[in-house]
């Protein structure tokens, strides 16, 4: 009996031994990008001549030419010439380009087909992700913050804002899309009602337009904010006044969803600022000057042709003669907030899918940044905010969201608009595809 378990044991020793046919070994699916000047999207020095391995969506090696092997089966790309930088998180978007003067509804604008072409063209000029900054309504938005849709950017939502009655943003025609408050109980449940929906962040509007509408006052915002933190979420506001944005500050604000912009920042609210190292401002700078064909032609690579004759006639009926009173007043309050260290993030205010947020960079170089600067603001610096850990910076482990330039921004910040190709999650967007007709 003995022998007949030996035997089998050997026969079984034998037969782990034989060649065995398996699966074929898998092709690899990395690519090497090699030889373009690397902006790492950290405010770091650029790499001259970089090489960076993709896989599975995400940068598994970065560093110099040379340096990364290519894997077996792996493919490589020549980027000698190029400039690459990370792609752009805009902080502050409110989806539109439809005419909301003919709208019976604010719904009419948020449906999902209008969104997902908002994602697309956000895509198309570099921007990986954004936040819908308090003006959105119904589901669509909701269901969007929890897909992945290929080829498109990525979709963030402070849901509804709020503001006094009838204080918010929106035509007047239209049911306000803000909730409005009047009481401290009726804050407090709004706050609770947006941490069910999961909301990114909470945005407010202190501002009473010119004296036109009411705005939230420190008993209101106060609640606001308390309960915001209470429930692990952060406010953003609407500002106008420094008087405001100092109150708010003293309030535990957690950031301003623009710069003050009524008169040049002081000594007291740069030491409430101090106090809170972790406040973040994102300029939404007015334009700096005029816009040109150049830049018509630029934003409507990929816009509604409705929505570029609208911009063209604009352009038509402009007066500005170089920056205005409010850009200069909002550049050097900028720039002092720069220079302390203040977060600066970068956002639009705008419902241009994406071309604004290059025209915002190049506002923000007009105000004084540096293109390094202003590339770190707009794209770590604003991933950082938005809590998208993936996003903001060419590293091993990070989300392989990438722009390829044909020139160098740090040159010139419109270089932005160079764009040879997109990549979002280590697939190129079919930008071709998106051309408007």
């Amino acid at each position: 009996m003995r022998s007949t378990k030996v035997g089998l044991l050997t026969l079984l020793f034998m037969a782990g031994c034989a060649p065995q046919a398996g699966p074929p070994a898998e092709t690899s699916n990395a690519v090497l990008f090699e030889g373009a000047r690397l902006i790492v999207g950290d405010g770091s020095a650029a790499v001259e001549s970089s090489a960076f391995l993709v896989e599975d969506g995400r940068f598994i090696a970065v560093g110099a030419a040379g340096e990364i092997d290519l894997p077996t089966g792996a493919v490589r790309v020549d980027l000698a010439g190029k400039t690459v930088m990370p792609t752009i998180v805009d902080l502050h978007y409110h989806p539109g380009y439809l005419d909301v003067m003919e709208m019976t509804s604010a719904a009419e604008n948020y449906t999902r087909e209008n969104l997902v072409d908002h994602l697309n063209r956000l895509a198309y000029y570099g921007i990986a992700a954004a936040l819908s900054m308090g003006t959105d309504h119904g589901e669509a938005p909701f269901e969007l913050r929890q897909e992945v849709i290929p080829g498109a950017a990525l979709f963030r939502t402070a849901g509804a804002g709020i503001a006094m009655p009838n204080a918010g943003p929106g035509p007047a025609h239209l049911k306000p899309i803000a909730y409005g408050v009047t009481t401290e109980d009726e804050a407090r449940i709004v706050v609770r009602e947006l941490a069910g929906r999961n909301v990114d962040m909470v945005k407010i509007w202190v501002d009473d337009r010119g004296g036109t509408v009411e705005k939230l006052t420190p008993e209101l915002y106060g609640a606001i904010i308390d309960e915001a933190h209470s429930q692990g979420l952060r406010v953003a506001a609407h500002i106008f006044t420094l008087a405001d944005a100092k109150a708010l500050l003293r309030a535990g604000l957690d950031g301003f969803a623009h710069g003050v912009r009524d008169m040049d920042i002081d000594d007291e609210f740069m030491e409430l600022l101090a106090e809170r190292p972790d406040v973040f401002l994102i300029p939404n700078l007015p334009n700096s000057g005029l816009r040109t064909e150049d830049h018509l032609a630029f934003l409507g690579e990929a816009l509604p042709a409705a929505e570029v004759e609208r911009m063209r006639d604009q352009l038509a009926n402009q007066t500005q003669d170089g920056p205005s009173t409010s850009f200069q007043i909002q550049a050097r309050n900028l720039m002092r907030m720069n220079a302390a260290g203040v977060r600066i993030g970068m956002g639009t205010d705008g419902s241009g899918a994406g071309w604004n947020a290059h025209e915002e960079m190049a506002d923000m170089v007009a105000a004084g940044m540096t293109p390094a600067e202003v590339i770190a603001a707009a794209t770590s610096t604003s991933a950082e905010i938005l809590g998208l850990d993936g996003l903001g910076t060419v590293a091993i482990g990070k989300s392989a969201d990438f722009i390829v330039l044909n020139a160098n921004p740090l040159d010139d910040i419109k270089n932005t608009r160079e764009i040879d190709s997109v990549y979002l999650r280590g697939d190129a967007v079919d930008r071709n595809g998106r051309r408007a007709p």
